[in-house]
């Protein structure tokens, strides 16, 4: 896949666990990790928002796009 998730490591820069996250988002953990794992297929804007909000950071924080 061309889009690669870097939550692991913008949760890492905020010293901010997985179950932490997932309480402040309103997701639950299960999925949270689907997404750190980078085995979602989509994420919904209003998660992505509010992963942010949570993270203090910008979409392109979290997502990355990398030529096959």
């Amino acid at each position: 896949m061309a889009i690669i998730v870097n939550l692991d490591v913008m949760m890492a820069k905020r010293k901010m666990s997985l179950s932490e996250l997932a309480e402040k988002v309103g997701i639950t953990l299960a999925n949270l990790s689907i997404l750190k794992n980078n085995k979602a297929k989509a994420i919904r804007f209003s998660t992505l928002d509010a992963v942010c909000e949570a993270l203090d950071c910008q979409p392109a924080d979290i997502l990355e796009y990398r030529k096959e």
